[in-house]
């Protein structure tokens, strides 16, 4: 009895180890023989595969394979990699008895005795169905996430490590700020800042405020590759692990470059429209007050005159005589109110700017002083003009006389004008079309930009008590504004001022700038004696006779005075010869008649010959009856 003890222990072990293995039904383990047929079944096997143990015993275990495995030998290779490798694990696809598939984790084992001799195989398979339905819709859900990220290309999405290094790009990110994915990744994200902002912390306080909030946003001029800025909206989140700790961070970033400039523009334009309406109001108290005023005025002018008239020759009257000269400087004080109003009476006539500043250049420099350098720019295709040109010559002493006075010690002074095309908003409230343009430029002080925006308004100065009354600047602001035209400023402080006046072009066509019954005409001869001779010819068939020596002088008085016909000499000193110059006025002057005279006869000359087949030609000497007959023929 004793010695029969050990073996019903022995079996009573073996049957509790097969007990177990029956017992298990998370997972299907059973054995195969070495040859690959099942000779043993679990109940985990039963649940997972379908087959009771009856049905399955002695079939061979390929039969769970699906039809496209079993036809590239996996089964057999299965077994040959666990008896080669010591074991094969690997997962995939299997059937049921029904036909429907789970998908396996399966390990596979060779079973020895101990003298090495091959048993079989033990096998265990388990269902993770369920695990690979959950892994591939999150592979799905990821897969999706991705492409619609690399999808969005009207914004910048990628992710920074917490450090702030780049670690993926979209497309959106390539097309907005230049880099490639192999360009960008694995580089720091500050390399998108300004210099200017990248040495005040702006990145840093970026990445520090969204890991202490959870969430950055701001807009900002960034960087693209080629050096170029773009104004963005940057959006920085937080990326943290279930645990808590910081992952790194997601960043959003648009272009709102246009925007930007949309949205300053319409700042602009509603300033410039705040500017006129304020301006506008302005002007119309202005002008009652004004109006007032010289009614007032009448009435004292009027009482002094009836005063000194019932009492001449009292003791009053140098009183009477200071009180006139006050009412005078009132009356010049309503003027001047007036004009800002756009209340004045205008004479306009169809000018030229150009002939107005030339002619009036001799009391501009006189208005300035030595210290200042003056100097005119005028471009010779400038258009006409409709213009009072007494107020006119006027607002341009107005404005020469504030550029002297913001150069006390010196500077420059230029006047130039310039034909314009303006789009809407280019200049103030000045509607789109055909300007001609002048400018009076200094070196001098400048102005703050909130000194600038009230330049025009009526006693508005910068200047000491009593050097100023504020009102030149407002002068010229209502003269232009009534002439159908605008005023603009560009200043700043240390950095000089420009202020430009736009007044709309007469067509194109129109150069009658006064029209005369007499037409004028310019003599340009070097010799005294002939100059003599052909400007008594000219004066005795009606012709008004300006004359000049030399093409330099001539060119000069084309810009400033009206000139109907140029005759000039071919052969002249000082480099530019009479051909230079009548192509000079055909392309600058063109409603001008050219005629050149000579007296070398036309093939002697050796000039350019096809340039002087242009023109009309007499030649010396030439009588009253030669220049009649080529005037006749002058276009």
């Amino acid at each position: 009895m004793d010695s029969s003890l050990p073996a019903r222990q022995e079996l009573t072990g073996e049957l509790r180890f097969q007990y177990l293995i029956a017992g298990i039904s998370d997972y299907a383990i059973y054995m195969l023989d070495p040859q690959g047929y099942v000779n043993s079944w679990n109940a985990g096997a039963q649940r997972f595969k379908g087959y009771v143990e009856q049905e399955i015993l002695h079939q061979h275990f390929s039969r769970f394979y699906t039809p496209e495995d079993q036809a590239s030998g996996l089964p057999a290779r299965a077994l040959a990699e666990a008896l080669e490798q010591g074991k094969f694990e690997a997962e995939g696809w299997r059937v049921r008895k029904d036909g429907t598939r789970f998908w396996a984790h399966v390990v596979i084992d060779p079973i020895y005795d101990e003298h090495r001799t091959l048993l079989g195989y033990a096998k265990i398979t388990r269902d993770v169905t369920q695990r690979k339905l959950a892994e591939d819709a999150l592979r799905d859900s990821e897969q999706r996430f991705r492409l619609l990220v690399q999808g969005v290309t009207d914004y910048a999405i990628y992710m920074l490590s917490p450090e702030g290094v780049v670690s993926n790009w979209n497309v959106g990110a390539e097309r907005i700020k230049g880099y490639t994915y192999d360009e960008i990744v694995g580089q720091h994200f500050s390399r998108f800042y300004t210099d200017e902002d990248r040495l005040a912390g702006v990145p840093a306080r970026a990445l520090g405020t969204a890991g202490v909030v959870g969430r950055y946003e701001a807009e900002g001029w960034r960087m693209r590759k080629d050096g170029t800025r773009f104004w963005a909206h940057v959006i920085i989140d937080a990326i943290r692990g279930d645990d808590g700790e910081l992952l790194g961070f997601a960043k959003i970033t648009r272009d709102l470059t246009e925007k930007k400039a949309a949205a300053d523009e319409l700042a602009k334009t509603q300033a410039a429209l705040f500017q006129a309406q304020k301006m506008e109001s302005i002007g119309q108290l202005t002008g009652g007050i004004a109006h007032d005023f010289n009614n007032l005025l009448s009435v004292l002018a009027s009482g002094l005159e009836v005063l000194n008239m019932s009492r001449p020759g009292g003791t009053d009257a140098k009183t009477i005589d200071s009180m006139r000269r006050a009412i005078d400087r009132g009356a010049t004080l309503t003027q001047q109110l007036l004009a800002f109003a756009r209340q004045q009476p205008l004479q306009p006539e169809t000018r030229n700017v150009n002939r107005l500043i030339s002619g009036f250049e001799s009391v501009l420099r006189r208005a300035v002083n030595t210290a200042i350098r003056f100097e005119l720019r005028l471009d010779p295709q400038v258009r006409n003009t409709v213009i009072d040109a007494a107020r006119f010559e006027s607002a341009l002493l107005n404005l020469v006389v504030n550029a002297r006075d913001a150069m006390p010690d010196g500077g420059r002074i230029e006047v130039s004008t310039a034909n314009v095309k303006l789009a809407a908003g280019d200049a103030g409230t000045a509607p789109p079309g055909e300007y001609v343009c002048m400018t009076v430029t200094d070196s001098g002080t400048g102005m703050p930009p909130d000194v600038a925006a009230r330049a025009f308004e009526p006693f508005f100065t910068t200047k000491e008590v009593g050097k100023g009354t504020g009102l030149g600047l407002s002068q010229v602001y209502g003269f232009i504004k009534q002439s159908g035209g605008e005023v603009t400023i560009r200043s700043g402080e240390g950095e000089g001022t420009a202020i430009s006046i736009y007044l709309p072009a007469v067509a194109a066509h129109d150069h009658d700038f006064h029209p005369v019954q007499t037409e004028a005409v310019l003599i340009v001869e070097d010799e005294p004696d002939l100059l003599d001779v052909a400007s008594a010819l000219f004066m005795s068939m009606g012709y008004d006779v300006m004359t000049a020596a030399s093409a330099q002088e001539a060119m000069k008085v084309l810009a400033s005075r009206d000139v109907d016909i140029l005759f000039t000499d071919v052969v002249m000193p000082n480099g530019i010869n009479g051909i230079e110059l009548a192509a000079y006025t055909r392309e600058n002057y063109p409603h001008i008649k050219v005629m050149l005279a000579s007296g070398y006869p036309q093939p002697a000359l050796k000039l350019d010959r096809n340039r002087l087949g242009e023109f009309a030609f007499v030649s010396k000497p030439y009588r009253l009856s030669d220049l009649a007959r080529s005037l006749r023929s002058v276009h």
